[in-house]
């Protein structure tokens, strides 16, 4: 299977709950070049949640990245999870450069109706 050739910047989506991280790099079109999650690495039940299965998930995912072509990222990070900071640290590690960093968590702007109070 002949490899898909990337261009030489592209977008990584970071995803991170508190049960899992998902990582996908894509090219600047949208188009998915790769993807890794910390279930994908092989961890399960709560450790999928960890930093360092998210640290892991990141170097996979940017390693493959890395043989398309990638040079360079812009990173997104969307949730709450505690593997946020150890993806963006593990891009780094792997010599991916890092042009800019946004935090695309979506807030409520006071969304749903509070449920009624409660009377004992």
């Amino acid at each position: 299977m002949a490899k898909k050739k990337a261009e030489a910047h592209a977008v990584a989506h970071i995803r991170s709950t508190y049960n899992n991280t998902v990582i996908t790099i894509s090219d600047t079109s949208g188009n998915t070049l790769t993807t890794s999650s910390g279930g994908a690495i092989g961890f399960s039940g709560t450790r999928k949640g960890t930093p360092y299965a998210a640290q892991l998930a990141a170097e996979d995912c940017g390693n493959k990245a890395k043989d398309m072509g990638v040079t360079s990222l812009t990173v997104y990070v969307k949730g709450p999870g505690s593997g946020r900071e150890a993806a963006v640290r593990a891009f780094e590690t792997i010599d991916l450069k890092i042009t800019e960093i946004k935090d695309v968590t979506p807030k409520p702007h006071n969304g749903c109706k509070q449920a009624k109070r409660r009377r004992l």
